[in-house]
């Protein structure tokens, strides 16, 4: 039996081993399966593999950072991000790459107008670090937010409406409104969102988070997670078996 598999913690939010078993039986892979492995610290990573031998993981929050002082090898993307979110097991060395930035870059670009030239990035962790690296390579600017800004970056109590109207394109990069917490939201002037706006939540379960809610309210575009996991998991799955 192959087995793959995801780590982070909790994982109750998770679509990932719903997708990849749903995969499986699809395309006839009666020998792969796919886990979820909730650990609760990082150092629990290696007694872990040691105990089920996976061939493949995905990360997820909060561990796509932590994850690389364990790794053998790290992609060029990864060392660009600093955010790992896939690992190939191969011959007991740990692989690390980087899928969410495909991911993200190929959901979002469809849906990109002219008119969404700056971007607010709400988050600071390892998912904000691979949205920064697309929106630069894309030519948007940013800024982001986090409730411990270092510098360059904005505290929430900051952010006013003059600045949500300045910036077309708000991503939330923040588990506020994940399941179970689904009636939380990031804390900004939702007020001066328009029509003109597109707001990207990172999340997927539930499909429309509070924040989108918000904005489709305002008649703002938006957009959920789910084509971005669809992305990096066939990425994932490409890495895991060698195939790029």
């Amino acid at each position: 039996m192959k087995l793959y598999g995801l780590i982070g913690y909790p994982l109750t939010h998770s679509f990932s081993k719903k997708y990849f078993t749903e995969k499986f039986e699809k395309e006839g892979l009666s020998d792969c399966r796919y886990e979820n492995f909730p650990i609760s610290r990082i150092d629990e990573l290696k007694q872990m593999l040691k105990d089920v031998r996976p061939r493949g993981l995905n990360v997820t929050i909060p561990y796509k950072e932590k994850v690389i002082g364990y790794l053998d090898f790290v992609s060029e993307l990864v060392q660009k991000t600093g955010a790992c979110n896939c690992i190939r097991i191969d011959e007991g060395k740990l692989l690390g790459y980087n899928t969410d930035v495909i991911g993200f870059e190929k959901s979002l670009f469809p849906l990109l107008e002219s008119k969404h030239q700056k971007a607010l990035v709400l988050g600071s962790g390892g998912a904000s670090k691979s949205i920064v690296h697309v929106l630069e390579k894309l030519g948007i600017s940013f800024q982001i937010v986090s409730r411990h800004p270092a510098p360059g970056q904005i505290s929430y109590h900051q952010i006013t409406a003059e600045i949500v109207a300045d910036h077309l394109l708000i991503i939330n990069t923040t588990p506020l409104g994940m399941y179970p917490d689904m009636q939380t939201y990031p804390p900004i002037p939702y007020e001066a969102v328009t029509g003109n706006h597109f707001l990207f939540d990172l999340i997927y379960n539930p499909e429309i988070t509070a924040f989108l809610k918000k904005g489709a309210e305002k008649k703002a575009t938006i957009c959920n997670g789910m084509e971005m996991l669809r992305i990096q998991a066939e990425e994932s799955w490409r890495i895991w078996n060698n195939l790029i």
